[in-house]
């Protein structure tokens, strides 16, 4: 049996909301048991079943399980770790700087918002909220593409701007936002109460995503003609078009293939979802760093 790696933290309590009428209220509350100050962290791997070892560092225990039977297994196994303890150092070296800040993913459908912003939530102790979600829970609706049937685009852009506004009076968390959540000034208000982060991938990559996965989900896709890359690289080169410049006024920008190119991969798919996590915790550590004073008077204005 392999090695495998996973990180593990202690997770928070997320969002609920209320319905009124057609109208839509988000509400949010975040359990106590996310503690300012967790120190705790565990790193587990292979089966606990067999031999393993117990490592102290300071605050932190890390319990290492692994199974020696493969090569591959035991490279595996330390490039897992290794990449878990480097991400962990990082977020804690930029976890001072943040005083609580939310981090806002912002970027184009298919650019792994969700996979990235759950492993920031974990390795800052923060909060994870998917705003799309949230309209979905709001609304009593399964799906955001249901909610564009039944209703229309602009009943969903209000709803989410609501979540993005209850979102913005909270601390501590990451939220992923939709694709189109960029296009309303509105809504910038709301996140530029946190740090927002665009997760920049190339149109070709996200067509390749969304054409493997299918269009059912994306509503904005999903009526096109043509087969599933063709249109959604269609469909996402419009977008990009329209939304270019949006996207850019995010606080950082995290470019899938400057990553590509330092770890000298020929294509972003050779990326890793910690990969991208920790370019954006640097990217979050620069700005943060540069803009302090503004970003503490933005802060106190709410």
């Amino acid at each position: 049996m392999e090695a495998s790696a996973a990180l593990s933290l202690q997770s928070c309590s997320w969002i609920g909301s209320e319905k009124v009428g057609r109208k839509t209220s988000g509400f949010a509350r975040l359990s106590n048991r996310c503690l300012e100050e967790r120190k705790v962290s565990m790193l587990r791997f292979g089966d606990p079943r067999r031999s393993g070892a117990s490592i102290r560092t300071g605050h932190a225990e890390r319990k290492i399980f692994c199974c020696h039977k493969k090569p591959s297994g035991s490279e595996n196994f330390h490039n897992s770790f290794d990449e878990a303890l480097v991400l962990k150092r990082k977020s804690e070296e930029v976890l001072p700087y943040l005083s609580g800040r939310c981090i806002y993913l912002v970027g184009m459908m298919g650019s792994g918002k969700s996979t990235v912003g759950k492993i920031l939530a974990e390795v800052l102790c923060y909060s994870f909220f998917d705003s799309d979600k949230l309209v979905e829970q709001a609304v009593g609706v399964s799906s955001v593409a249901q909610i564009f049937k039944e209703y229309s685009e602009a009943f969903f852009r209000d709803n989410e701007s609501e979540v993005l506004k209850d979102l913005s009076s909270m601390r501590r968390l990451v939220v992923a936002t939709g694709g189109g959540a960029v296009i309303r000034p509105i809504n910038w208000k709301y996140m530029k109460q946190g740090i927002t982060i665009w997760l920049d991938v190339p149109l070709e990559a996200l067509a390749r995503r969304i054409a493997a996965v299918g269009t059912a989900s994306r509503p904005l896709l999903h009526q096109e003609p043509g087969d599933p890359y063709t249109k959604a690289f269609a469909k996402l080169t419009a977008l990009s078009e329209q939304r270019g410049k949006a996207y850019a006024n995010a606080d950082a920008r995290v470019s899938l293939e400057h990553i590509a190119d330092k770890k000298g991969h020929g294509d972003v798919h050779a990326l890793t979802p910690t990969d991208i996590a920790f370019e954006a915790l640097t990217q979050i550590e620069s700005y943060v760093i540069e803009n302090a004073a503004a970003l503490n008077h933005r802060f106190i204005l709410g």
